[in-house]
């Protein structure tokens, strides 16, 4: 029997039961909230449930071990265990099966980085709540520099396919255009203009070339991002340059919003161009009858931020988890690297990878990187040295927490 369906009934029936009935019905609630508290504690994964005032409803075990929450979380919400993220419009947006993935550092109880998904769940008599899926990758983020070899040469020969797929476009560009100068100089009727027309384009399709060999070999290279100052309006601009070819076959329209003031970041012009070729591809192929993309750029008082979002087919919640994996692909030509290939490169550059998507409106991914000069926000102590963060003092309102 549905759970909603059993207390509907236990509620009918209880002020016609005995004292008797009565018992045995709590004993069948206890042993069905035993066995499913079993369930959740036996699992890795961290579970936290909220509703719309963000308050924690539930949590598992390792949920429990992770965020150090104390016995009773009655006045405990969930913007003060995960911080830095804007739950402001996540209820009651009527975005339906909205799906989020963050990536966060805790310093409570202990240092770990986890990252974690929220599902929406539907209203149910007038109340929302949200499912929280907390992974710990603290031992994956700290060794990432040193992947086994072996597995950076499967992904190259991976990567090698691609290539080779990507590089039809310009090849047959470049054949057609030869074989329509050669047909000019054989019949002796040769323009000059339309000559120098043709071999500019036969340049140009050279470099496009060079630029996608380049941009893929460079990607899953060995060494270590070569940091420099970097304006990355500048960058974001010279991926799309490089896109403009499938940009413009696949009748997308950009928007690019930044403001002129944007501060500088430290990284790697190549890998990081590489890593919004990837996102930019992406979003491109996630809109074949054509749409918008826009890309903007932001800033607060420690991070630089890029958003790219599409108005595509979105991200369904079963495929979230695996985005990141190599070789999962939702595609038919796909090889699943594209989105790996950004978390390394983000990663190396000490940034932050997330994403928020809804099926059939679009999805945003945003990457977050240390601002050069970027000051640190020193969080005042709370009140009651003793209590976690996290935790509501007496009297405190129902309402939206504000950092």
């Amino acid at each position: 029997m549905p759970r909603n369906e059993f207390f509907s009934k236990f509620a009918t029936k209880l002020d016609a039961m005995d004292s008797g009935s009565i018992n045995s019905y709590i004993h069948l609630l206890a042993r069905k909230h035993g066995f499913l508290e079993s369930v959740f504690n036996s699992i890795r994964e961290g579970i936290v449930v909220i509703d719309a005032s963000y308050r924690l409803v539930y949590h598992n075990a390792v949920a429990k071990e992770m965020f150090g929450i104390p016995d009773d979380f009655s006045r405990i919400r969930i913007t003060g265990l995960v911080r830095g993220i804007d739950w402001n419009d996540f209820f009651g947006s009527g975005k339906g099966e909205h799906t989020a993935y963050h990536e966060i550092e805790i310093l409570y109880p202990k240092r770990r980085v986890l990252n974690f998904y929220i599902v929406p769940r539907q209203p149910s008599d007038d109340r929302e709540f949200a499912t929280l899926i907390f992974n710990d990758i603290t031992e994956t983020y700290d060794r990432l520099s040193s992947a086994a070899e072996s597995e950076r040469t499967a992904l190259i020969t991976t990567l090698a396919a691609e290539v080779a797929h990507e590089i039809g476009n310009p090849l047959n560009s470049l054949y057609l255009n030869l074989q329509l100068l050669q047909r000019s100089l054989d019949s002796g009727k040769f323009n000059p203009a339309e000559g120098r027309e043709m071999i500019a384009e036969s340049k140009s399709e050279v470099e496009r070339l060079d630029n996608i060999i380049h941009q893929f070999l460079h990607a899953l290279r060995p060494s270590k991002p070569v940091m420099h100052v970097i304006d990355l309006k500048t960058l974001v601009l010279e991926s799309l340059t490089f896109m403009r070819h499938e940009i413009e076959g696949r009748n997308v329209t950009v928007n690019c919003l930044w403001s002129d003031s944007l501060p500088k970041i430290r990284g790697d012009s190549d890998q990081l161009k590489q890593a919004f070729y990837n996102l930019i591809k992406n979003a491109v192929q996630a809109m074949p009858q054509g749409g918008t993309l826009t890309i903007s750029c932001s800033y607060d008082d420690r991070s630089v931020f890029a958003d790219v979002a599409d108005k595509g087919r979105g991200i369904r919640q079963e495929d979230a988890a695996h985005l990141f994996t190599p070789y999962f692909t939702t595609k038919a030509d796909g090889n699943g690297l594209g989105l790996m290939v950004v978390e390394r490169v983000v990663r190396e550059h000490g940034g932050r990878l997330s994403f928020e998507s809804t099926p059939g409106e679009g999805t945003t991914f945003r990457l977050a990187f240390p601002r050069i000069g970027g000051r640190i926000r020193v969080l005042p102590p709370p009140k009651d040295a003793a209590s976690p963060a996290g935790i509501l003092p007496e009297g405190s309102r129902n309402t939206k927490e504000q950092e």
